[in-house]
């Protein structure tokens, strides 16, 4: 037959029509199934948006949900003309000719991206054929997707047959609608109602041309082109759509001028109500799958997965009651310390004056603000001052209705302490207890995870490690005597050192290595840091767990790096867990819809220290309550953890400079715990050790917190003591301590100081 053709165009025309029809035809049936599936007309009819994925604790109890369906879907007659008209004239301007694929648009784009000029050829059917069915996705793969160029026609080849299917299903009114329903528009906005309302706090069928534009305007990338993050690359491209606009005769080109001419005029004022059983827990999960949904092409929020925690579910009850119970006591605490007072300080005590207006310029809002009024601050300040109806968090009952401007708001939740807690159980690996803050809804920042803060004397154990591993014992000693030491500081030139104990004063006594931790001894900290070498003493703590960069300096083991709680938590378990760094796992099983296992998780271990130095360690913990002036010994007021004669707690507390982080470490036989408290603001804090160091702030935390999982006998875990030795014990460790008359100073707190005291957050610190 194609010998009939003389005309050698016309021939190869021909065949590529046939090769075309072919691969239609191969594409949809699936030869071979080497194409994968195509979306059938019952599929077209009756679309699956999307399946939630659900999260239940160890114990199977359901504690989240992912999804994107909280998107409100709405109808024809909800939606603008103006956001039509936006979409058809940017997006595809023959949406009212063709079925589904454009032809001709297609074409004339070949010829563009010939010249250089590269455009887009999709239609507005074909993009809903991807959001609905995400053809691209593995369950619309088959072999062909791993062959380069090929790969690409047969993606290309099933969006237009899908699109052809979309079009004889649906009216043009009913594409649109369903588009409108299903296109993300960033900042978790899916669907125009959702967007309009975030962005506009208006429903879909009150937007101006303008406000039209630049919903539009982001679809072709939601993040280079929102309005929040990116105002200026979002105002351009609003202008680009108003332009299509005017060009396809939608607007005028008085309306044109005017809405191209001011800046975008955005109301952040809306709340969502997507609680979706949020919480840290859930936010945690998302962020430590990840990689694995990437990698084996789930997504989170629409393939319906079950996925199975190692949390457990009474610890977690625990732990959030019993940060419930302390840290309201602790506000009503730090409220009584500074009264009426701005507690915003620098380190010598002078408020930050400016304080409200330095938090605001951080607010995203802001540079958009400076734009709109021409950075004339009057009015800047004068819209932060502006009043308006909103509920604050509070202790005093839940949420409270009142009337604040953003100035307000901002000094109130600064007031306001925080806290971030994590047990693990170093055995398994297992994360049993994640509490990321007081309160999710209005504290999204993860402090377990996300927030890095001084450790303070709890990272003094990395220095004891190090000294241990390298031929000290528990019982070798120490004079408590002033220090200096000499070292070349970043700028390359040299520096002295002279640490201060916390009470700023030596006791000249000759204390082992295991009494001076347990008492938490600046000056001899210090020591033992210059006889291993501060370089050491950051090999041991990343060894251990330590991930954050940490300055080698010598006053590194007196905690003036920042580091997490989940890092410390996690450090802290290579004692526990024979010396043996855990990689921890907060899932342990997903499964699909239908129960089908996808994937399990164990934690891994890397060996860091031997196991004779990991139990040597465990047992110097232990001195924390049973030395004198042991900075754990507030423990002992809580009785119920000493009901057994034989139980034992080892920990360390930790104090940054001006009492800004408190922490608590606490060990038990089973479990390694680690609570941090402070203000957000680290210009915010307490004022002395009496109110503020971490013996009073964090260990009280743990000391419910066990206490309560003590009296539960289901809870799993009992008190008890720490383990024997897990192989021989070389060194020489059971020493007596001599007992002072009368010690009852606590010394848990670092003696480093900030060098700039001018700013909102205290800057990097130095020795004194």
């Amino acid at each position: 037959m194609f010998e009939r053709l003389k005309n050698p165009i016309l021939r190869y025309f021909v065949y590529l029509v046939y090769f075309i029809i072919i691969l239609f035809c191969a594409v949809e049936l699936n030869f071979l199934w080497l194409f994968g599936h195509s979306p059938n007309t019952g599929d077209i009819k009756n679309p699956t948006l999307s399946i939630a994925s659900d999260v239940y604790t160890a114990d199977g109890k359901l504690i989240g949900r992912y999804y994107k369906e909280n998107r409100s879907p709405v109808d024809f007659q909800k939606i603008s003309p103006n956001l039509i008209h936006a979409l058809v004239a940017t997006e595809d301007t023959r949406f009212y000719q063709h079925h589904g694929v454009d032809f001709y648009g297609l074409f004339s784009s070949m010829v563009s991206t010939a010249t250089g000029d590269r455009r887009g050829a999709s239609t507005i059917t074909q993009q809903l054929a991807k959001n609905l069915f995400q053809t691209r996705k593995k369950k619309y793969q088959g072999p062909i997707s791993h062959v380069p160029v090929l790969s690409t026609i047969a993606y290309k080849f099933k969006e237009w047959l899908t699109a052809f299917k979309i079009e004889r299903a649906y009216s043009k009114n009913e594409i649109l609608t369903l588009y409108f329903n299903t296109v993300p528009f960033g900042n978790n906005s899916f669907g125009i109602k959702t967007a309009s309302l975030k962005y506009f706090d208006k429903n879909p069928d009150q937007v101006n041309p303008a406000e039209a534009a630049t919903l539009i305007g982001m679809l072709k990338a939601t993040s280079t082109y929102n309005p929040i993050k990116n105002p200026g690359k979002s105002m351009e491209r609003r202008n680009v759509v108003l332009s299509q606009m005017e060009k396809y005769g939608y607007i005028s080109k008085a309306d044109f001028s005017n809405y191209s001419a001011n800046p975008i005029q955005l109301n952040l004022s809306y709340v969502e109500n997507e609680s979706q059983g949020d919480s840290y827990i859930r936010s945690a999960v998302d962020k430590w799958l990840e990689k694995w949904c990437n990698d084996n092409d789930y997504d989170l929020y629409e393939d319906g997965l079950k996925i199975y925690t190692t949390i457990d579910s009474r610890l977690q009850q625990y732990a959030e009651e019993s940060v419930a119970e302390k840290m309201k006591m602790l506000q009503k605490r730090f409220d009584g310390v500074w009264g009426k007072e701005n507690p915003w300080r620098t380190s010598d005590g002078k408020e930050i004056v400016d304080f409200p207006q330095k938090a605001a310029q951080r607010l995203p809002i802001y540079k958009m603000l400076e734009k709109k009024f021409k950075n004339n601050q009057d009015s800047v300040d004068a819209y932060f001052n502006r009043k308006k109806r909103m509920k604050v968090f509070t202790w005093k009952g839940g949420d409270q209705d009142t009337t604040f401007s953003t100035f307000d708001s901002i000094k109130y939740y600064a007031r306001l302490l925080n806290t971030g807690m994590m047990t693990i159980e170093p055995s398994t690996g297992k994360i049993k207890v994640w509490v990321g803050g007081i309160n999710h809804q209005y504290f999204k920042y993860d402090h377990v995870n996300q927030a890095k803060r001084q450790a303070g004397s709890t990272f003094k154990p990395f220095a004891y490690v190090a000294a241990i591993d390298n031929g000290f014992t528990p019982c070798d000693k120490f004079t408590d005597k002033p220090v200096s030491i000499k070292y070349i500081n970043n700028e390359g030139k040299p520096d002295v050192w002279e640490p201060k104990n916390a009470d700023f004063h030596f006791s000249y006594n000759e204390m082992s290595l295991r009494w001076a931790m347990g008492k938490s001894v600046n000056s001899i900290t210090a020591q033992v840091t210059e006889k291993v070498g501060w370089d050491k003493v950051v090999e041991y703590a990343h060894k251990c767990g330590i991930d954050s960069h940490l300055e080698s300096v010598p006053s590194v083991s007196l905690g003036s790096n920042d580091v997490s709680v989940y890092e410390m938590v996690r450090a802290y378990s290579t004692f526990l867990n024979k010396g043996q760094r855990i990689d921890p796992i907060l899932v342990s099983k997903i499964t699909d819809n239908n129960g089908n296992v996808l994937a399990e998780f164990k934690a891994k271990n890397t060996p860091a220290l031997s196991e004779e130095t990991a139990w040597l360690m465990l047992y110097m913990f232990r001195g924390g309550m049973e030395e004198p002036g042991g900075t754990s010994q507030a423990l002992w007021e809580y009785n119920d953890l000493w009901k057994n004669n034989n139980n034992q707690i080892g920990g360390k507390t930790g104090t940054s400079s001006d009492y800004v982080d408190g922490w608590y470490m606490g060990i038990t036989k089973d479990l390694v715990t680690g609570v941090w408290v402070g203000a957000d603001e680290r210009s915010v804090h307490f004022k002395t050790s009496q109110t503020g160091e971490g013996s009073r702030t964090a260990l009280p935390i743990f000391g419910l917190f066990m206490e309560k999982v003590y009296d539960d006998p289901k809870s799993g875990y009992g008190p008890g003591p720490f383990p024997k030795p897990w192989s021989k014990i070389t060194k020489e460790y059971n020493c007596p301590t001599p007992r002072p008359k009368v010690d009852t100073t606590r010394t848990d707190s670092s003696t480093i100081a900030p060098i700039d005291t001018t700013s909102v957050t205290l800057p990097e610190i130095e020795p004194q």
